[in-house]
């Protein structure tokens, strides 16, 4: 890799990192460096491709077919210039300066990929398909802006938060296994199964903190199986809260138990500094379920968010105790009051 090549890379991995996910910066840090990379690029490339999936200034067909050329460009069959070329007209579009940059830098974060060990590239080629694949289903689901809609049934919200946030959790496990001797206490078929649930969990906990402005933007991602058990429809939920809340929270307690898995998959990690770093989600997750549960139907008209002085904190104190399983513990029976 060139000076050049290098500089941009450090960019990419402290300033541009930094502004798009403060806590997920502070948590990378913790890692060795062989896991820092390649964690910290595949976070770059699903935030990008999840920036152009979310672009409301720009019709759904051109999302979906802006983040086709995207994911093909990713998995190294589309050339730079076209993928650039289609992402370049969604970066004014940003509200956030931010998202403007991470779009911006496209070209140093693909050639970075290019450039990256042949057995990582593979993993983080293969977890951006299943992330672009679920933003997709999503665009497609939830086409039409005048028609609130809601996902069928339990499996399709358990096939969502499988590609895009479960398949995170086997993609960090086979880097762990590859690059760390003697990572876990648990086969890797073992950490596989729990890193898939803990990975459903964290992103099940943002479809219930951010159910009210989902629905707001006429998309529910409860199911229709459930809500008509229930006597409901989609539209009837924030009217009706009260009535949805039992739906609600049997969601929260379906969080609560992938997150027991998060916990278990951390506490069989070896390595204290990966330790450390991977079970920060679980603790910030266990917080944002508190807080949902202490809020109830009000959520739905609240943003929920755990204070940035409580997850520094949780930082500190794992860094200072360099990942004590009972540390660890502690702090995730306290985030849960």
């Amino acid at each position: 890799m060139s000076e050049r090549s290098r500089f941009r890379v450090h960019a990419l991995q402290t300033t541009i990192l930094r502004s798009v996910s403060r806590s997920f910066y502070l948590s990378i840090r913790l890692l060795p460096p062989q896991l820092r990379e390649p964690i910290a690029l595949a976070y770059l490339l699903a935030r990008t491709t999840d920036t152009v999936a979310d672009t409301s200034g720009i019709a759904g067909s051109a999302r979906i077919e802006t983040l086709k050329i995207l994911s093909d460009g990713i998995q190294g069959k589309a050339a730079l210039e076209v993928v650039i070329h289609h992402v370049a007209s969604f970066v004014l579009l940003q509200n956030k300066p931010a998202e403007q940059r991470l779009l911006d830098s496209l070209p140093d974060t693909l050639q970075w990929l290019e450039q990256t060990d042949e057995g990582d590239r593979g993993d983080i080629r293969d977890v951006l398909g299943k992330i672009a694949h679920g933003q997709m289903l999503d665009l497609h689901r939830f086409h039409d802006p005048a028609e609130v809609r809601a996902l069928k049934t339990t499996d399709d919200l358990d096939e969502y938060t499988y590609l895009v946030a479960g398949c995170v959790g086997e993609f960090w496990t086979q880097l762990c296994f590859r690059h760390l001797r003697d990572f876990a206490s648990f086969s890797q078929a073992e950490m596989l199964a729990l890193g898939r649930r803990y990975g459903m969990g964290l992103q099940l906990i943002n479809v219930l903190r951010d159910s009210g402005s989902d629905l707001r933007a006429d998309r529910c991602y409860f199911p229709e199986e459930e809500l008509g058990a229930a006597g409901l429809t989609a539209l009837q939920i924030l009217s009706e809260p009260d009535r949805f809340q039992p739906i609600y929270e049997r969601w929260i307690n379906k969080a609560d138990e992938h997150l027991a898995c998060g916990m278990q998959y951390s506490r069989a990690i070896r390595n204290r500094r990966v330790r450390a770093s991977t079970v920060l989600p679980a603790l910030i997750g266990a917080r944002t379920l508190a807080l949902l549960r202490r809020a109830g139907a009000s959520a739905l008209n609240k943003t929920i968010k755990v204070p940035r002085r409580e997850v520094r904190a949780m930082i500190v104190s794992l860094a200072v105790r360099f990942g004590s399983r009972s540390k660890i513990d502690a702090i995730f029976e306290r985030a849960k009051r």
